[in-house]
């Protein structure tokens, strides 16, 4: 890399990277103590953010600042112009405040690379960049300057995983309405002949997609919204936003008070630090790194039709920039800053020197795809810090800790193509309550406080930045920020082989591997799942056992991760909450368990979850693991009033460890390590029982394992947990007890037509669309969140409807897999999108849930009905190839050589609303349609 760019007639070697670095002063300290006491002080004080100190501009913001807005925003860059504008649409500009500590659009010119693009990982963000883009053509149609040019991006790839990928989005287009076009490595030249084709194999062509130029679309935006009513202030900086009773009230600013109703940190760079303005501190898990753009000389010959290419392999990407090449990347590890936590105030501070030791491996693999660049004259590279989430997503929605306070930040270097959905999408929010997108993926409530944590930050962004360009492979696992979230058991079941996944900061075992447990030392080994593949995956065998044995024999399985509330009351209060937060009717006969979802206006699920009751006054929920911040979120916010001060709602998440038995024998198992009977006339299924197990006392035990095979759910108080392991394991000995991980459990509900939360129901996925109306109880005698959404529904006929299909003639040795979001095709016409996914170890098939619409030819969408949905030949398309499928609409009886009337009664999923539970066996405990069993306990 000694002689690659001219540097203005210079060679850039390692001579010219070093002229970059700065020049400092050499201080000597005599005194030995005086050094040590000055090396501690950083460790000793905790800086605390300050807002930048605004010159004295009072006079001249006088007449500026009201003293009173319906909406006040902080941070006039694009995302905050966005929300801003589309405030304004909404009727609020002139109730709408901006406010910003320097200029608006302050951003330089050179720290964004200016794409407009769709290529993103989810149907969501696709939606939210494909609004943008076609906002910003509008503002140009309208004669605003935006730099908008329709070039088309050219995305390459050097390996068959990534033309898999490309393939596969090439066949979600269809259902997202994206043009796309597969291309080989001939055509990928056709379309940018400066292009090397050493090492790809093809690439993927969006001609929708374009440039802008950021600074353009943000004065834009502010321009429509100052016309639209909107107020502008520089030059202000916010030094505290008020709550009172958990909502916004007003903030301070450096120009005096504002009194407000609804607060937007749209402050990007610094969102993190702002969130600590307020009491209690609103966590925005956002950390910094060092991101490079490099800028040519202008090239002669230059086409201002070049498109925005990327080779996502390599980590790089390029485009024509008025006359120039403007290039950057993605490292595979991100080189950190202000790792003390103190970051600088202004945009100005945020440039850093060029790090051409740390670029150059972007800048060859650059200059091995272009290698014409070698001749082009450089003329800067720009180190413009970026901040990045967790996961690598944006973040926004309202804040967890206060009410009416939204966020909008973390956008990745991609602020232009998120910034207008998300403008539209914040102000559905603030002012209609919801939108027109699942947000879910998004939503700041995804995240825990340990998310927010500096040095977890510091670890796990440096590994973000990198997944930009990667293949996204199913069940891809971050390999910072780990052995964080574990439960008393996890040395156990690391030593028995467990390899691990994250899911909210939780280790769970995903599957267990006998081979190569133990480090050099003989102790045991952490280790990561991994999948990298599109086709069988690598655990397959060790997943088939741990599934056969939770149907022939006992497996044992961790589910600590899952979100876990006690809700309590000393009057009928907590009966009278939950009755109106849930569908179903939750007043059962204590030691019931209900299946409930609490819905949204809409009729959309915000959480589906499970309740025991404990008590008359007492009840337990259990929720997927990643809703156990959203959860309290939800119920806090539509807690009524008159109710607040009268119910007590705690998250016990991680006082209790939670153990599953399941198989044909875990009756018997139980049975030894407690003196309580669990024959099915005293313990029938969906029931809840406090027993003793082992010497341990006040094990809560659920009848109900989320997998529909017979079993248990022990959740045990945290000191207890290692004995009840130890001695569940210790007797399931003589059954062959074998411990079961997340992908073993995921097969079993699959073939069961089992729906999950977040992968199968979301914000707008009802009840009666998935099979599940006969768990809403429209008769009870409090008036549900949700409840005359789903009666219209009801009359009107759901427009898409939940189904199973099995693959046939798919080869799961050699064909590619389906890992969700594939196509339905139904007499050749598209039909809907697969949700869950997997191989079905008794079927032998794969196994796709998913939903099915009815379009008419003009595209509208029709009711979907039983017949409707039975009389189609069905196909799935995975990765550009259509396979022949089998459609079920309710929960199939597998063949078993344990059969177990209990369970085959019960259908998690039901072709017929009214359809109920006919059990066979007579007595105590009977089952009704509610899936709740009545009767004497």
């Amino acid at each position: 890399m000694m002689k690659l760019l001219d540097v203005g007639g210079r060679r850039c070697g390692g001579a010219a990277r070093r002229w970059l670095l700065p020049a400092g002063p050499v201080r000597c300290l005599a005194d030995a103590s005086a050094a040590a006491a000055a090396a501690d002080e950083p460790l000793l004080r905790k800086r605390k953010f300050k807002p930048q100190q605004a010159p004295d501009l009072s006079e001249e913001l006088a007449g500026q600042l009201p003293s009173k807005a319906r909406v006040v925003i902080c941070g006039g860059g694009i995302t905050g112009a966005s929300v801003a504008y589309h405030l304004g649409l909404s009727g609020w500009g002139g109730e709408t405040l901006v406010v910003e500590q320097d200029r608006v659009g302050g951003e330089l010119p050179w720290t964004a690379c200016g794409l407009a693009g769709r290529f993103e990982p989810s149907y969501t963000e696709l939606k939210l960049a494909e609004y943008s883009i076609d906002l910003i053509k509008r503002l140009a149609e309208q004669g605003l300057p935006t730099g908008w040019r329709q070039v088309g991006s050219l995305n390459l790839a050097r390996s068959w995983d990534r033309m898999t990928a490309f393939n596969r989005m090439k066949s979600q287009a269809v259902a997202w309405g994206m043009r796309c076009e597969i291309l080989s490595p001939e055509q990928c030249r056709d379309h940018c002949d400066l292009l090397s084709l050493d090492g790809i194999e093809g690439g993927l062509w969006i001609p929708e997609d374009g440039v802008c130029d950021p600074m353009l679309v943000c004065q834009a935006y502010l321009t429509e919204a100052q016309r639209l009513g909107v107020r502008v202030v520089e030059h202000c900086a916010i030094k505290k936003i008020h709550s009172e009773h958990g909502k916004v009230r007003g903030v301070e600013t450096t120009a005096g008070d504002v009194e407000c109703d609804y607060f937007v940190n749209c402050t990007g760079f610094w969102a993190r630090e702002v969130g600590t303005l307020s009491k209690p501190v609103v966590k925005v898990p956002l950390k910094a790194v060092e991101h490079h753009y490099l800028h040519t000389r202008p090239i002669e010959g230059l086409s201002p039709d070049t498109p925005f290419v990327r080779d996502f392999d390599g980590r790089i990407f390029f485009r024509e920039c008025e006359g120039h090449i403007l290039a950057g990347g993605f490292e595979r590890e991100a080189k950190m800053v202000y790792e003390d936590g103190v970051i600088p105030l202004s945009q100005t501070a945020r440039q850093h020197p060029p790090d051409w030791d740390h670029f150059h491996e972007l800048l060859d693999a650059l200059l091995l795809r272009v290698p014409a660049f070698r001749g082009a004259t450089l003329d800067r590279l720009t180190n413009s810090l970026q901040v990045f989430s967790p996961d690598c997503k944006w973040i926004l929605g309202e804040a967890p800790e206060i009410q009416n306070y939204y966020v909008a930040a973390g956008n990745k270097t991609m602020g232009v193509s998120a910034s207008g959905g998300i403008g539209r999408v914040l102000t559905d929010l603030i002012t209609k309550g919801s939108t027109y997108l699942d947000l879910h993926i998004l939503d700041i409530s995804r995240f825990l406080g340990l998310h927010n944590n500096r040095k977890f930050l510091r670890d796990r962004c440096k590994e973000a930045p990198g997944k930009h360009f990667e293949i996204n492979y199913p069940f891809e696992e971050f390999q910072t920020g780990r052995n964080l979230r574990m439960s008393p058991i996890y040395p156990q079941l690391k030593e028995a082989g467990a390899v691990f996944g994250q899911s909210m900061g939780y280790e769970r075992p995903n599957y267990f591997d006998q081979q190569d447990k133990q480090d050099e030392f003989g102790l045991p080994r952490f280790r990561i799942a991994q999948t990298r593949t599109f086709g069988k995956p690598p655990w397959f065998d060790h997943v088939a056992s741990e599934y056969r044995a939770c149907r022939e024999r006992i497996g044992i399985a961790d589910y600590s991760s899952f979100t876990k509330y006690d809700f309590w009351s000393k009057g009928n209060e907590v009966v009278e909450l939950l009755q109106y937060l849930c569908s179903n009717d939750v007043d059962v006969a204590v030691g019931s368990i209900i299946h409930t979802g609490m819905q949204n206006p809409n009729g959309g699920y915000e959480n589906d979850c499970s309740l025991a009751r404990l008590s008359e006054r007492h009840y337990m929920m259990i929720a997927p693991t990643i809703q156990q911040t959203r959860s309290m979120c939800w119920i806090r916010k539509h807690m009524p009033d008159h109710l607040r001060a009268k119910v007590n709602v705690a998250d016990v998440t991680s006082m209790y460890t939670a153990i599953c038995i399941l198989g044909p024998y875990s009756r018997i198992l139980l049975s030894e390590l407690t003196d309580t009977d669990l024959t099915p006339k005293s313990f029938p299924f969906f029931t809840y029982k406090e027993l003793d197990v082992g010497l341990a006392d006040g094990i809560r035990v659920l009848n109900i394992t989320h997998t529909g095979e017979l079993g248990y759910v022990l959740y045990i108080p945290n000191e207890y947990a290692l004995h009840v392991y130890s001695r569940l394991y210790q007797a399931g000995q003589k059954f062959n007890i074998q411990h079961a991980g997340y992908y073993a459990t995921r097969a079993l509900r699959i073939e069961k037509f089992y729906a999950f939360w977040g992968q199968d129901l979301d914000t707008f996925t009802t009840p009666l669309e998935c099979g599940r109306s006969w768990r809403v109880k429209f008769n009870k005698p409090i008036d549900f969140i949700g409840r005359s959404a789903l009666l219209k529904q009801r009359e009107e006929g759901v427009k898409r409807m939940y189904v199973q299909l099995l693959l046939n003639d798919h080869d799961h040795e050699v064909d590619m897999w389906c890992w969700g979001g594939e196509p339905i095709y139904r007499d050749g016409v598209y039909v809907g999108m697969t949700t869950t996914t997997g191989y079905g170890y008794t079927f032998e098939k794969q196994v796709c849930l998913g939903f099915v619409r009815n379009f008419d030819e003009a595209g509208g969408e029709l009711p979907v009905t039983n017949e409707y949905v039975l009389s189609g030949h069905y196909e799935v398309e995975v990765a550009g190839v259509r396979f022949e499928a089998k459609v079920n609409l309710h929960s199939p009886n597998l063949p078993t050589k344990f059969p177990d009337r209990e369970r085959e009664a019960y259908h998690a999923t039901r072709d017929k609303p009214d359809q109920a539970d006919l059990l066979s066996f007579g007595g105590a405990g009977v089952v009704t349609g509610t899936g709740t069993p009545t009767g004497t306990l």
